[in-house]
C-alpha cells in the first residue's frame, strides 16, 4: 500500500517536467523579427525606357520594387545639359515622376543624375548614382571627361565644389552665363562627365555660394584650365587647382557694436608668456582689447636682473591690437620688462594707468626638439617650402634647398606637414587669378602628422606624393 503515494509523486514530477519543456518550446517558437533590410531599392521600370531615342515628351516615370523617398534633392540632382528651368520631380509610394519644363534641343543627349537622393522608405538604404538618359536624336552621345579638383592652398579636397563645362569659349562666359554641363565631386575630389558630344570646352570648378552657377565673387573657390580641352574618345583626365582671390569675410562684432554696458573702462592687455617662460624662437607679444593710437616706445625697458638694458624693437600689427617685442633671446635667462604708466593709449582715450614690471625667464635648450627630415621625390627646381601646420594654419615655414632639412631648436608638439612649390620664391602661398590666367601655387600635404618630443632627436624619412 505504501507504493501508491510514490507512484503518484513520480507521475506529478513527470507531468511538471513536460509542462516546463513544452513551455520552453513555445517560447522559442516566437519570431525574432528577421534580418534588417540592407538592400537598396531596385529600378524595375522606366517610362519612357532608359536611353530612349527621338525623345519628344516632357514626362518621365521611374518605378521601384519598394516604397522610396527623395532626400536633399537640391544638392544631389544634376541635369545635363543644364536647363534654364529645373525639372519638377516628386516621389509617391514606389514611383518618381519627372516633368521637364525646358524646350529640348534637337539631336542632344540628356542625362538626369540623382546622386544619393533616392532611398527606401523603411531602412534608408540609398540607391547610389541613379541615372536616366535619353536623346532627342538618333543616337546617345558616349564621350566622357574625368578629372580631379584640389584646393590649391592646402592640397585637400572639397566635395562641395561643382565642375562646369562651357561650349562658349569666351573668357567671360563663366561670369555671364550658366554652364552647359555640371558634375559634382566625390569625396576624393574626383569627377566624371558622361554622355558628352565631341567638341572643345572650357573647364572650371566653382564653390557656388549663391547657387547661381556663375563665377561672381572673389571669395569663392574657383579653378580653371588655361586652355580649352578637346573631348574625344581619347580624352585625358584633367587636374584643376581651386583658390580664391580674397578670403571669405567672416561676421563678427564691430567696434561700433560695443554696448555701453560692455564698454571697457580701462586699457588692459595680456602677454604671450606662458608659465612665466618666454619662447626663445618667437617675439614677446602684448595683446590689447582695443586698437592702440599711441605708443611711447622710448620709455619701455627690457633688461636683465641687474637692470642692464637689452636692445629690442617694437612692431604693431595691422589691427593695432598686437604689439610684438623682438630681440635675440638667450636660453634659460631671467629678464625684466618695465612698462611705465601712460605708455599706451587706445582709440577710446584710455591709457595704462599704472606702471608694470613683468618678470620672466626664457625656455631652456632642453625644452626644444631637434628635427631632421629626409625627403624622397622632392622636386628642388620648383622651390619647395616646408610648412608646419597647426589647426589648418601655417605655424612655421622654411625653404628646402636639399633633400635633407634640419632644425636643432623647434617647439615640441604635433604638426601637419605640407610642401609648397613656391613659384615666385616669396616664401608664402599665392592665389590664382583668372583675369591674368595665373594658376595658384601648389601645396602638397604630406602623410602622417609629425610629433616632436622635447630634448630628443626627431628624425623621419618622407616620400613626397
Amino acid at each position: 500500500m505504501h507504493k501508491k503515494p510514490v507512484y503518484i509523486l513520480l507521475s506529478l514530477l513527470v507531468i511538471h517536467s513536460l509542462v516546463i519543456f513544452i513551455s520552453g518550446c513555445a517560447q522559442m517558437a516566437f519570431p525574432t523579427g528577421g534580418d534588417r533590410d540592407s538592400l537598396a531599392p531596385v529600378l524595375i521600370k522606366a517610362n519612357p525606357q532608359n536611353k530612349t531615342l527621338h525623345f519628344t515628351g516632357n514626362k518621365i516615370t521611374l518605378s521601384f520594387d519598394e516604397y522610396i523617398e527623395l532626400q536633399d534633392l537640391q544638392n544631389n540632382l544634376v541635369v545635363s545639359p543644364w536647363p534654364l528651368k529645373t525639372p519638377i520631380i516628386n516621389s509617391n509610394l514606389k514611383t518618381i515622376s519627372i516633368r521637364l519644363r525646358d524646350s529640348l534641343k534637337p539631336n542632344t543627349t540628356y542625362s538626369i543624375q540623382f546622386g544619393n537622393a533616392v532611398k527606401d522608405n523603411n531602412e534608408g538604404n540609398v540607391y547610389h548614382n541613379l541615372l536616366y538618359v535619353f536623346s532627342t536624336g538618333d543616337h546617345i552621345d558616349s564621350l566622357t571627361l574625368a578629372g580631379q579638383v584640389t584646393v590649391a592652398e592646402t592640397g585637400a579636397t572639397d566635395s562641395t565644389l561643382l565642375v562646369l563645362l562651357y561650349k562658349d569659349l569666351d573668357d567671360s562666359a563663366v561670369i555671364k552665363s550658366k554652364p552647359d554641363y555640371i558634375a559634382r565631386l566625390d569625396n576624393r575630389g574626383g569627377f566624371l562627365f558622361q554622355y558628352l558630344p565631341a567638341g572643345k570646352y572650357n573647364v572650371f570648378a566653382l564653390k557656388d555660394g549663391d547657387g547661381g552657377k556663375t563665377y561672381n565673387s572673389k571669395s569663392e573657390l574657383f579653378a580653371f584650365l588655361n586652355e580649352p580641352v578637346t573631348i574625344s574618345p581619347n580624352s585625358s583626365p584633367v587636374q584643376l587647382f581651386a583658390s580664391s582671390i580674397e578670403k571669405e569675410k567672416r561676421g563678427g562684432p564691430s567696434a561700433t557694436g560695443i554696448t555701453r554696458k560692455n564698454k571697457p573702462t580701462a586699457l588692459v592687455y595680456r602677454t604671450s608668456i606662458e608659465a612665466n617662460r618666454q619662447d626663445i624662437l618667437s617675439d614677446l607679444t602684448l595683446v590689447f582689447s582695443t586698437p592702440l593710437t599711441q605708443i611711447d616706445s622710448n620709455k619701455i625697458i627690457l633688461s636683465d636682473t641687474l637692470f642692464m638694458p637689452i636692445p629690442f624693437t617694437l612692431k604693431t600689427d595691422s589691427t593695432a591690437k598686437i604689439v610684438s617685442l623682438h630681440t635675440r633671446w638667450q636660453p634659460d635667462k631671467p629678464y625684466l620688462l618695465l612698462i611705465p604708466a601712460h605708455v599706451f593709449k587706445d582709440s577710446l582715450g584710455f591709457t595704462n594707468e599704472k606702471a608694470d614690471t613683468i618678470r620672466f625667464s626664457t625656455k631652456r635648450e632642453e625644452d626644444y626638439a631637434a628635427v631632421e627630415l629626409r625627403f624622397q621625390n622632392l622636386d628642388l627646381s620648383l622651390h619647395p617650402v616646408l610648412q608646419f601646420i597647426v589647426s589648418d594654419t601655417v605655424f612655421y615655414s622654411a625653404p628646402v634647398t636639399s633633400n635633407k632639412w634640419k632644425n636643432k631648436q623647434f617647439l615640441p608638439g604635433t604638426y601637419g606637414l605640407r610642401i609648397l612649390y613656391d613659384a615666385n620664391e616669396n616664401g608664402v602661398w599665392d592665389t590664382g587669378n583668372y583675369n591674368t590666367k595665373t594658376q595658384p601655387e601648389r601645396v602638397i600635404p604630406l602623410p602622417d602628422d609629425l610629433k616632436l618630443r622635447a630634448n630628443w632627436d626627431n628624425e623621419r624619412d618622407i616620400l613626397v606624393p
